[in-house]
């Protein structure tokens, strides 16, 4: 296997563009070859995801592009045009086509297509092993024979045939004409009527067909495939076209893209029928078994938020512990080191003061947090892995059709839960720009984990039993809220009927812990990269105003002081009217993480003042250390416990810890449990982050939709928050 690296001037550099099916393995086929050290970028003009990676091998330099998961070439999604204008334009050395082994017929669909385009392919076989527990026989001789092409069977999630892969991708790039692929017959009426265009097409063009593969051009001309004759730039007479077809419209009672359509389909089926043999009986499959119960119109939208809620109790059951070992360190031992250290080098006050209470308790705070995002984003991995996420959109298809959408909307809505960001751009996947736009303005009430470190210090404080249910509460309300702004939007700006939802459900799958850890830390470590960056630059603003004008002596009259001030009354009816409350909602507006930040860069700068006081009094940093060792292992039992605890399985319970931290004290007092849940659904409600912002507009080019995110958001927020409230004192809860 090659490793990666940035390629070296003498090798021979071959370019592979890697197609596939959706749920065919491309992804974890990527990874495996490339250790998942992708570079990023973007496709130019769209906003599809571009993702590349350069392995460096003894012989050659070889340049994988993951071309987005596609069923067809046929320009309906944004997907298949980026996948068929890369591989038309940029004419790749050879295509990897991954294909799923247990469904040929689905997947060779799109390898006919490939074959078009007369670029030599390299058939990786995947999912291999578990075509053989199927009992599948696969003659991959034929498959090489009728289509041209090289068959390698693999299992990317074990790695196998991977060097095999690359040894053959090398062979076809050496020999480009002996693994050319073969010219593939449609039937003796389309056959004459392609090489009529093209050969009409050639005489209008001449000069200009470059490297174009004519016979593609030619079938898409008969197709009436507009945009691949426009992104050509060849000059076609659609009069011959139509007198050269003309006997096909008079043999076929149906359109040519359909006719095109049913010919690909119909050597497909011959294929399949020629190479693969199945068992002779067919046994009811275990994903069938799973799916009459989690796909059950009465059971399948209770299973769903079951498994939600057990995310979420599994989430804050193994995090909390670790979340109170990083903050009993950030907040004792390593701030109080850091103030004797800065202080020894003879640093002024200022300086200190920035640091313990700008850097340590802005990003510190936040960084606390980094357990139950990453035990959040591992839950989530599982189950996307696992072939139910997709099955919770199915479920869902029914109530996203009241709303005007359909369960592929739910699709994006639901990575919502991880990042409102990559959501909105996921929101592509839709087929027109209604849904799209509905879409987007429904994910920001989707709880992204940005929020968790509020819901986590929070439900610490006030509901640590009943942790799990309380955050659990909160994502569901998100998901009614965003049915019920859909009715809304339906009624009033977005009039119409929803599409059909067609949707192919993967096999139930157990995801290798590679790829789990490796996922989980793609989408978490965005969090420790804005802690790095503009939430330590948030944090060094926020101390510069609660402390300017400068020397002011109450934070209260500082610069954000004085504009929490302002909003605070009203927030006054919701249960938290106070500056301080009021001004870590403003620097929220920029990401939702640093509300946490804020809160502790107000509420503890008098208790980190007086732990600086009394630090001479505090035990040799050698005895700390072993302190934080000891509270570490106690963490990992803990956790242990209380996962256990989760299933039932009970075991001795640990010594309750101590004083939980300046913070949280300091919150008992300015809250009490119902402000305190009241303050949670504001958060998740109130206007989209500014990097949200940003993507919408990148996404459909105006500020109009985020304004209209905005106000809505900030409004229903306003609304909730104060039946909650008010409702709850009324029933007597304060």
């Amino acid at each position: 296997m090659g490793s990666v690296d940035q390629g070296e001037p003498n090798k021979k550099k071959i370019v592979v563009a890697v197609a596939g099916n959706p749920n065919s393995g491309k992804s974890t086929l990527i990874n495996a070859l490339s250790g998942s050290r992708l570079n990023v970028g973007n496709w130019p003009g769209v906003t599809v995801e571009k993702k590349s990676a350069l392995l460096n091998t003894s012989e050659a330099e070889i340049l994988l592009v993951d071309l987005p998961g596609t069923y067809s070439l046929s320009p309906y999604t944004q997907e298949e045009i980026v996948a068929r204008d890369y591989l038309v334009h940029e004419k790749p050395d050879v295509i990897i086509n991954v294909v799923d082994a247990t469904n040929l017929e689905r997947n060779f669909y799109l390898t006919i297509q490939l074959l078009e385009l007369g670029i030599p392919v390299v058939v990786a076989m995947n999912m291999y092993d578990e075509a053989k527990a199927k009992g599948f026989r696969i003659d991959k001789k034929s498959i090489e024979e009728i289509l041209g092409v090289r068959v390698i069977n693999t299992v990317a999630t074990r790695k196998e045939g991977l060097d095999d892969l690359l040894d053959t991708v090398k062979s076809v790039e050496l020999n480009p004409d002996k693994f050319s692929p073969k010219i593939l017959s449609y039937g003796a009426d389309i056959d004459a009527a392609a090489l009529k265009t093209a050969e009409m097409i050639e005489e209008v063009n001449h000069q200009n067909i470059k490297d174009i593969p004519i016979r593609w051009i030619a079938l898409k001309a008969i197709e009436g495939d507009s945009k691949a004759i426009e992104d050509s730039g060849l000059k076609i007479d659609n009069s011959a076209i139509e007198h050269i077809t003309s006997h096909l419209h008079a043999a076929h009672d149906s359109d040519l893209e359909s006719v095109m359509a049913d010919a690909r389909y119909g050597l497909v089926s011959g294929l399949v029928r020629e190479a693969l043999v199945r068992p002779g009986v067919q046994r009811v499959e275990l994903t069938e078994k799973i799916d009459r119960v989690v796909l059950n119109k009465y059971l399948g939208i209770p299973i769903f938020f079951a498994a939600m809620w057990l995310v979420f109790k599994l989430t804050f059951d193994i995090s909390s512990p670790f979340m109170d070992w990083i903050d009993g360190v950030t907040a004792g031992p390593f701030s109080k080191w850091s103030a004797a250290a800065m202080q020894s080098f003879g640093l002024p006050d200022w300086t200190v003061s920035l640091f313990t209470e700008g850097v340590v308790a802005g990003v510190g705070f936040v960084l606390v947090f980094v357990p139950v995002i990453f035990a959040m984003m591992f839950f989530i991995t599982f189950l996307e892995g696992s072939g139910y996420m997709a099955r919770a959109a199915f479920v869902m298809d029914k109530a996203m059709h009241t709303i005007g959408l359909h369960g592929k909307s739910f699709i994006p809505m639901l990575l919502g839960f991880g990042c409102n960001v990559p959501a909105v751009y996921a929101t592509r996947m839709l087929e027109n720009k209604r849904d799209r736009i509905l879409t987007a303005l429904l994910i920001p009430l989707m709880s992204c984990g940005a929020r968790l470190p509020v819901y986590a210090l929070f439900t610490a404080v006030f509901f640590s039993a009943y942790a799990g249910v309380v955050i659990w509460s909160l994502y569901v309300m998100g998901i009614l809220l965003a049915v019920l702004m859909g009715l809304v939007f339906k009624k009033t700006l977005f009039r119409g009927e929803a599409p059909m939802f067609i949707m192919e459900l993967p096999p139930y799958r157990m995801p290798s812990f590679r790829n789990l850890t490796v996922h989980t830390w793609e989408k978490g470590k965005h969090f420790l990269v804005k802690a790095g960056t503009y939430i330590l630059a948030m944090s060094v603003l926020v101390w510069f105003l609660l402390n300017l004008p400068w020397g002011v002596e109450h934070k209260k009259d500082s610069f954000l002081g004085r504009a929490g001030q302002v909003a605070a009354p009203a927030l006054e009816p919701l249960g938290f009217g106070k500056w301080e409350a009021a001004s870590s909602l403003i620097t929220g507006v920029i990401a939702k993480e640093i509300i946490v930040g804020t809160m502790g860069e107000i509420y503890t700068t008098d208790e980190r003042a007086n732990d600086a006081v009394k630090s001479e009094n505090a035990g040799s940093a050698y005895n700390e250390l072993k302190d934080i060792s000891a509270s570490f292992v106690k963490a990992v039992k803990e956790s242990a416990i209380n996962v256990f605890s989760t299933f039932g399985i009970s075991s001795l319970a640990l010594e309750d810890d101590e004083d939980a931290g300046g913070l949280k004290q300091l919150l008992k007092k300015e809250f009490t449990p119902l402000s305190a849940y009241s303050f949670m659904v504001f958060v998740l409600l109130y206007m989209p982050c500014m990097v949200v912002a940003i993507a919408m507009k990148q996404e459909f080019g105006t500020w109009k939709w985020y304004g209209l995110a905005f106000a809505y958001q900030t409004a229903l927020a306003w609304i909730a928050a104060f039946v909650v409230y008010q409702g709850g004192r009324l029933l007597g809860f304060e």
